[in-house]
């Protein structure tokens, strides 16, 4: 099965990514760890990224495709594929139909972990990990049991993304926004988009996420 998984940051996508590979044995293909593994080994495609961004220049469509592509053709018929951060547009999404069909595959569904904005600020802006082994807490949600002491490792250090601050979640909430309305009315029109309350319990958004891909 091939699903993209779509939702803001901080909706919850990775958590719901890695629980669907350990459940199903689908790989997870995010664009951004695509890229920073194939410039870390120098890859014809890496390479060629890496002077892009060597420029300060983004990364063309073109060379996003032909990651994916090599991705695909590198597994397995019987391996389902997660596609998270991909497609953003829609030329990419046409893009996409024609990786998938080149393969033999084909996308099955479309699911959006949907999200309140102001509660989502709240998620993000509150988490902090662990600076020694990256246990994750949250100011309302996850103390640690002992007030300053990691549960995981005892560690005293804790530290927070400096990017996790409600101005730049919430530009971060207008650019998924501006990004997925091109792409979300292409997938609707197959019948294949579904959304999940991104802000329930993990468990209750995995058991949804369950509930759509055995429909």
């Amino acid at each position: 099965m091939n699903i993209i998984l779509l939702g803001p940051p901080g909706a919850g996508k990775g958590t719901q990514s890695a629980r669907l590979v350990e459940r199903h044995g689908m790989r997870q293909l995010s664009t951004g760890d695509m890229l920073r593994a194939a410039v870390a080994a120098r890859t014809p495609v890496g390479i060629r990224a890496k002077e892009v961004m060597d420029r300060g220049e983004l990364v063309s469509d073109e060379i996003v495709s032909a990651l994916i592509d090599a991705e695909l053709a590198a597994l397995g018929d019987d391996v389902g594929v997660i596609f998270d951060g991909y497609p953003r547009t829609a030329a990419q999404a046409e893009q996409l139909d024609a990786i998938l069909a080149k393969h033999g595959r084909k996308l099955h569904h479309v699911v959006e972990l949907d999200v309140d904005e102001d509660a989502l600020v709240e998620r993000i802006t509150g988490r902090f990990t662990c600076a020694s082994c990256g246990a994750g807490y949250h100011d309302v949600f996850k103390q640690p049991k002992v007030a300053e002491v990691c549960d995981k490792c005892g560690s005293t250090e804790f530290k927070r993304r400096p990017d996790d601050n409600e101005e730049t979640v919430r530009t971060r909430m207008a650019e998924y926004r501006a990004k997925t309305a091109p792409i979300l009315p292409l997938y609707e029109e197959r019948g294949i988009v579904s959304r999940v309350d991104g802000m329930a319990d993990i468990d209750e958004v995995t058991e949804a996420v369950e509930a759509v891909l055995a429909s």
